[in-house]
């Protein structure tokens, strides 16, 4: 019992969902520099199909997982945004103007610094958007190890940041990793559209015919050439806030499906994408364009957007910094904004095909984050709060 007591106490922590993604991605590196390699990409290179009359889908397991198991993941993605826009951190556009700007900036950075790295050389351009990106579940779980260390408030800045940063990836994704385009398909998938409008409209209190519609919606948009996770984002948001007996379809779903995505799906993905291949690496390979442009775009570039929006915003006057959070608080919370693991690697997978530029970005991922948490976790642990320098002043004469 004491076993169980323990796992109970371990999921039930803020920081689990990110110990967890550590734990995969670990586990993915070790398994692919062992004798255990072949058998590893082998399984994830094996084809699955779904067929009906010869017709259906037939993709390799890797995408299966890339584009099957992250549509349920943006489909919590879809249920977060809506349920903040309608009542929560996004709801009030005053409470979005730091946050909001901060996200942009985090965006727009590291995207310059990749392509001042890959910029000669076409093949890798397409990748601008790798280190844009922010991982929530990662960033989050290494602000929860300092637990009382750093203010509420910043938790919420960091949440909203990425939140915003997440909005901006699916619409990244939407309009620059969109592949040729099948209208005919496009046309069809307006069908399950229409009935997830009808279900939202009417308060629809059963969640069965959403997800069966949801389904159906992602099929036609794999089919149509447009990525097949932002069905997923389009699902979430025809999910009734509020149904007619005044309950909340949205509520339920997002609370039980959490711990799926966060304890399983996010992990899995983790796992199938974060197997760097060491061997015949050498020092220069990671100072190679690619990897480099990745791992400097999320340290650097994370850091000089997150970090220099947010200054210039708050010194122009158009917001101020939250309740008890400094500026050293900001600049830990810009590292950790440089934690792109799970979007990062995702979009990676996007934007190249061939596996030895795929083996660099993860080789580029995984370091950029390692050093942006590392640095972050740092700077925010040694930073006293703002309460802490105020009561300094009022303790001295009584020394």
């Amino acid at each position: 019992m004491s076993l169980v007591r323990a796992l109970d106490r371990f999921f039930a922590h803020e920081a689990a969902g990110g110990v967890l993604l550590m734990l995969s991605a670990a586990l993915a590196l070790i398994v692919a520099n062992s004798g255990l390699s072949s058998v590893y990409h082998g399984i994830l290179d094996l084809k699955f199909s779904v067929l009906l009359g010869g017709e259906g889908l037939s993709k390799p397991l890797i995408l299966w997982i890339n584009d099957g198991l992250m549509a349920v993941f943006f489909f919590l993605i879809g249920l977060e945004l809506k349920r903040e826009m309608v009542e929560g951190k996004l709801k009030n556009p005053r409470d979005v103007m730091l946050p909001g700007m901060a996200a942009l900036g985090g965006m727009v950075a590291p995207a310059i610094v990749y392509l001042a790295f890959t910029w000669g050389n076409p093949a890798l351009t397409g990748g601008w958007a790798i280190p844009a990106a922010t991982d929530i579940a990662f960033a989050v779980g290494v602000l929860a190890l300092l637990g009382s260390r750093v203010p509420a408030a910043l938790k919420v800045f960091l949440l909203t940041l990425a939140i915003l940063d997440d909005l901006g990836a699916i619409v990244i994704i939407a309009l620059f990793y969109t592949a040729e385009l099948k209208i005919d398909f496009l046309w069809l998938s307006l069908i399950p559209l229409a009935g997830l409008w009808w279900m939202n409209y009417k308060g629809l209190h059963r969640i069965a015919p959403i997800i069966l519609m949801g389904v159906v919606l992602w099929v036609l948009v794999l089919k149509s050439g447009v990525h097949a996770t932002l069905a997923g984002v389009v699902t979430a948001f025809f999910v009734p806030m509020t149904d007619r007996y005044g309950k909340s379809p949205l509520h339920s779903l997002e609370h039980g499906l959490s711990p799926y995505v966060l304890f399983l799906i996010v992990p899995i993905f983790a796992f199938a994408n974060a197997g760097v291949v060491l061997q015949g690496l050498t020092l220069s390979d990671l100072f190679a364009p690619l990897p480099l442009g990745i791992a400097l775009g999320l340290v650097i570039g994370k850091q000089a957007g997150v970090f220099g929006v947010t200054w210039l915003v708050v010194k122009a006057g158009w917001a101020s910094l939250p309740h008890a959070v400094t500026w050293a608080h900001v600049y830990g919370l810009a590292c950790l904004a440089g934690i792109g693991f799970t979007m990062s690697l995702f979009i990676g997978s996007l934007s190249f095909s061939d596996p030895a530029l795929m083996n660099a970005v993860r080789l580029g991922v995984l370091a950029g984050s390692a050093i942006s948490a590392i640095i972050g976790f740092s700077v925010l642990r040694f930073t006293p709060t703002a309460e802490t320098k105020h009561e300094e002043p009022a303790t001295q004469p009584a020394q």
